[in-house]
């Protein structure tokens, strides 16, 4: 199920609250964990039941372990366990992530002719492999405690962060579900919930949305773009994946909100960044976490010399690369970021040296660049693709890109206040006014996490108009774009 959909906005998510609320009204707190969880399952198995059967047997064998954990001291056990428990994630995740392209390779390096399977990757394999191996190791660490099944299966399955995020620890969710301060309905918080949620709503439906138009464009004629065109195509993408995913984690708050429930930060305006280091703090922050406690840290983080830590910070992020897909492009992408990630580190000084507009310039560009790869369906397209960039062979735009961009309430408003002719003279006006919104909230804007959300009489007709201008655009569903990893 989708957030933005119209069976989730006007009938799952009312609902859900309604039971939850209801149920703890009448202290009847398992069975409002058990419609939580059960109404959580629905969402994940809404479009696939199957799924249910993977992420059920994923949470029925890390419980198990996590039990192990608890009640047996044995360290041999316990480490053959934690060897199993990890084999065991890792190997559902590769079998329904990798296994194909694992074999593509093979069949290509080797000339062999292994049948590949086209398994169909579950939603947000990766999201709650990852969340339930944080639990087992910290399990393994004793610094769990014992939860009951159900209590684990909510911390796994809580549907407004189980198929893209935030990757939440055990300490930061189950304290807040059990506190019994939480159980009753707050108005203020479902407000600001709301408020949250019809402004991620808003940057996907609206403008996330409608620049992915102009990106798929763009992608499928890669050979016949202009340099112009191709310029406008890789600045949408990485307008679109930040509002995407930017309104995914909004939409995710909000909706914690709604429970009384604080999700950790996600996204922290990660392109107001002045370096890759800092631009790695503030985006996707609970995996860079997860990688960094779980990955680099283990490996000996910086504390085994200069040249092993720029092998593990290649390392780590090799491994978020190949996180976020099964594809050479998401492994070059992620060899791009551990490269300059470590060049960052060695010439810190001669970069700190650069005014903050050249380290902002660069961080921007380099970002659109590894952008292009990270979208191309391969390394041979994004080649391409750049290579149309460093042309500048042409600087025509096509009426079909600038239609991209078309929004017809923009036309509403024109025709309203008369302003056809004075439209007609800007050729293109759309895409400029998109892009330079988009600029705007991306540079200036402050996130959902800094601001003051403030329930007052104007917050609540700005609520009221984006859910309304988001639910009438809602014809053309489309998924979020961190659901495919």
């Amino acid at each position: 199920m989708l957030f933005n959909s119209y069976i989730f906005i006007l009938f799952f998510l009312p609902l859900t609250l309604f039971g939850y609320y209801l149920l703890h009204f009448f202290n009847r707190e398992t069975w409002a964990y058990l419609e939580l969880a059960g109404m959580s399952l629905w969402f994940y198995g809404y479009f696939n039941p199957s799924y249910l059967l993977i992420i059920g047997s994923s949470i029925l064998v890390n419980y198990a372990l996590s039990l192990v954990f608890c009640r047996r001291k044995e360290t041999s056990l316990r480490k053959v366990m934690l060897v199993f428990g990890l084999l065991f994630n890792f190997g559902l995740l590769f079998y329904f992530k990798y296994y194909d392209f694992f074999l593509e390779n093979i069949n290509f390096l080797f000339r062999q002719d292994f049948a590949l399977r086209h398994i169909v990757l579950p939603l947000g394999i990766s999201f709650f492999t990852f969340q339930q191996v944080s639990f087992l190791l910290d399990s393994f660490r004793g610094e769990t405690g014992q939860y009951s099944l159900l209590e684990y299966t909510v911390f796994v399955t809580f549907f407004p962060q189980l198929v893209a995020g935030p990757i939440v620890l055990h300490h930061e969710l189950l304290p807040q579900i059990q506190k019994k301060e939480n159980h009753r309905l707050d108005q203020e918080w479902l407000a600001k919930g709301l408020m949250i949620f019809s402004v991620g709503l808003f940057k996907k439906v609206i403008l996330a949305d409608t620049l992915g138009k102009a990106v798929a464009w763009g992608f499928g004629i890669v050979d016949e773009l202009s340099s112009l065109e191709a310029w406008i195509v890789m600045l949408s993408y990485t307008f679109q994946i930040y509002l995407d995913f930017s309104g995914y984690c909004d939409m995710a708050l909000g909706i914690g909100k709604m429970f009384h429930i604080d999700l950790p930060m996600n996204f922290h305006s990660p392109y107001q960044a002045f370096s890759i280091v800092e631009f790695w703090k503030r985006w996707h922050i609970t995996l860079t976490r997860f990688l960094r406690q779980y990955i680099y840290f283990p490996l000996g983080g910086s504390r085994k010399g200069e040249l092993r830590t720029y092998g593990n910070i290649l390392l780590v992020f090799l491994a978020s690369g190949l996180w976020h897909g099964a594809n050479w492009t998401f492994i070059l992408w992620g060899l791009l970021h551990g490269i300059a990630n470590g060049l960052t580190r060695k010439f810190s000084g001669l970069w700190e040296k650069m005014h903050v507009v050249m380290q902002w310039g660069v961080t921007f560009l380099f970002l659109n660049v590894t952008w292009v790869i990270f979208r191309a369906d391969s390394v041979s397209q994004a080649g391409r693709f750049l290579r149309k960039i460093v042309e500048m062979q042409s600087f025509s735009v096509r009426e079909e890109l600038l239609d991209c961009f078309h929004l017809p309430e923009f036309t509403f408003i024109v025709q309203r206040l008369h302003l056809s002719n004075l439209a007609a003279l800007f050729h293109g006006i759309e895409m400029r006014l998109l892009l330079m919104v988009c600029f705007v909230i991306v540079l200036v804007g402050k996130n959902s996490y800094e601001r003051e959300w403030k329930v007052t009489g104007k917050s609540a007709v700005m609520t009221i108009l984006l859910l309304v201008w988001s639910i009438m655009s809602l014809a053309g569903v489309s998924v979020f774009l961190y659901f495919n990893f």
